[in-house]
């Protein structure tokens, strides 16, 4: 199965194996709860489905790949007690707790989340003194003599022999006791996971028109050679920052990502193309609604393949508009919803508080605000610690969480001018969230109208609407800020079926290949 459905199957395991009946016990006891075992190729994202996972679940996640320990890591190690039997003294070897184990009780007691999910990565490549643990491990859910602590669930995963020399396989005994998953690198479900990840467009564009290169491993007489999902997703991180401080990212480069000769110089051809586009087309100047005259004639006189470029060249700036608006809108909505609670607070008890110190910021000593700032520190950490926030739902809690201890409460006996003291700050965040919205909104009718001019509602219009539509944030963008011209198009264009046949052609030789191999 591809990964998407796999990580919804673990998802639903979770649920399953958390779900407790009316006396507070797991309906399917700790002894029926099989382990998964999760087997596919090398970086295809088996590792982030279960940080996505954990997170979705509200559940911990412990996470260790298994060939970094030793024996006695995952064990313990042995030290001797005294015990009597039968009258007599015997001296008896006992383990100290499994530094695994140890991790898992941490976890609990950091984040305040006794429930998890404990990920054994490389389960089948141990060292042979390790490999009997393992297999104890799957079996019993033990290391040496501890058990896991209940209401925690074992994810495994490992690699097909295939990819990897020191996979030992299980026998029969161990695989009749976990619930195995094969897995499969899939394109269009990577695509989905990329798009909403803000992988690099020039990596996505490349690997739609070369969709067979997005995951390959081959042996020849130099060695082996392979493309994975996570070379592409690094790959991605280093080309965005190298663009950020000026540094050109080459075939040397791309070749320490994407270890596949060919591959990585057509890449690299690909990026040089993409960037003479970004540079030729003034994608700046379209988005701010001042295309050039000679813009236009370029596009009317490129290929296919290189309007398609240039449509997935605005779409990457639109993007960076709709994740400036995605953030300042969750920046507004915790802040909007800490203020609320305050509100209700004043209303509730705000006439009996006692006069707050007259000092800047937070400080004042048994009020509302100080108590409800505190217990929100509180919060934020722990679910940082526990893994449950998205690197934009930190940078906004971090964002907000700044302001508010900069927020002076003179008195809390007065309620109104207490909470209008509160609101400080939030009336021009709302203002930069509707400013935010305003720019993406005008930049998004830029480029229809910039289509519609240069090219016309063909194919070109359907690939754009299209990576519209695949976006969550650009969705909800488009939810709460409708455009007339998307609706319009999303309605009239058959969105999945002519992008399909549009990239059908653009991978055919006379369109991409012989035709435009000069552009290479």
């Amino acid at each position: 199965m591809n990964i998407k459905k796999a990580k919804e199957e673990i998802k639903n395991t979770v649920r399953a194996y958390l779900k407790k009946d009316a006396d507070g016990e797991y309906m399917i006891p700790a002894i029926r709860q099989r382990p998964i075992l999760l087997i596919g190729p090398p970086g295809i994202g088996k590792t982030q489905i279960m940080e996505q996972i954990a997170r979705e679940c509200k559940v911990g996640l412990v996470s260790y790949t298994i060939t970094h320990h030793t024996r006695q890591s995952a064990v313990g190690l042995p030290f001797i007690v005294e015990e009597e039997f039968d009258g007599k003294k015997y001296s008896v070897t006992e383990y100290t707790m499994s530094e695994i184990i140890a991790s898992v009780y941490r976890k609990i007691k950091e984040s305040g989340i006794p429930e998890g999910i404990l990920f054994i990565d490389e389960i089948n490549c141990v060292s042979e003194t390790l490999a009997p643990t393992m297999l104890q491990f799957l079996q019993c859910k033990t290391f040496g003599n501890q058990e896991i602590p209940k209401g925690w669930i074992i994810v495994a995963a490992g690699n097909p022999a295939e990819y990897n020399k020191s996979v030992r396989e299980f026998d029969m005994v161990t695989l009749d006791r976990v619930r195995k998953i094969n897995v499969e690198a899939d394109f269009n479900i990577w695509k989905e996971y990329a798009i909403n990840s803000h992988i690099n467009r020039a990596i996505i564009n490349y690997l739609e028109l070369r969709p067979n290169n997005f995951y390959k491993v081959e042996a020849d007489i130099d060695g082996m050679q392979f493309v994975t999902a996570r070379g592409w997703e690094d790959l991605s991180n280093l080309y965005d920052t190298y663009n950020e401080i000026g540094i050109k990212v080459d075939e040397d480069i791309i070749a320490e990502f994407i270890q596949h000769e060919d591959t990585a110089k057509d890449v690299a051809a690909y990026f040089e193309l993409y960037e003479k586009y970004k540079n030729n087309y003034g994608i700046l100047d379209i988005l701010a609604g001042n295309p050039g005259k000679q813009v236009y004639q370029n596009i009317f006189d490129a290929s296919f393949d290189e309007r398609i470029s240039v449509v997935n060249l605005l779409i990457s700036g639109l993007e960076v508009s709709f994740h400036k608006v995605s953030l300042n809108k969750m920046i507004t909505d915790i802040w909007y919803d800490f203020l609320k609670k305050y509100k209700n607070g004043l209303e509730e008890n705000g006439y009996e508080q006692k006069e707050c110190r007259d000092t800047a910021g937070i400080g004042q000593d048994g009020s509302i605000f100080a108590d409800m700032f505190e217990q929100k520190k509180i919060e934020f950490d722990r679910s940082k610690k526990a893994g449950f926030l998205s690197r934009d739902e930190i940078k906004a809690n971090e964002y907000i969480i700044e302001k508010l201890s900069k927020t002076h409460i003179s008195s809390e006996k007065d309620a109104d001018a207490a909470f209008r003291e509160a609101l400080t700050g939030f009336e021009c965040m709302r203002q930069e969230l509707e400013k935010s919205e305003d720019l993406a909104s005008e930049q998004l009718e830029n480029v229809f109208l910039f289509i519609e001019e240069a090219i016309g509602a063909g194919q070109e219009m359907v690939v754009f609407v299209t990576e519209l539509t695949l976006n969550s944030e650009t969705a909800m963008f488009l939810s709460d800020n409708p455009s007339e011209k998307y609706l319009k198009y999303n309605s009239e264009l058959l969105v999945g079926t002519k992008k399909e046949e549009i990239l059908s052609k653009l991978r055919k030789d006379e369109i991409y290949g012989e035709e435009h191999v000069r552009d290479f």
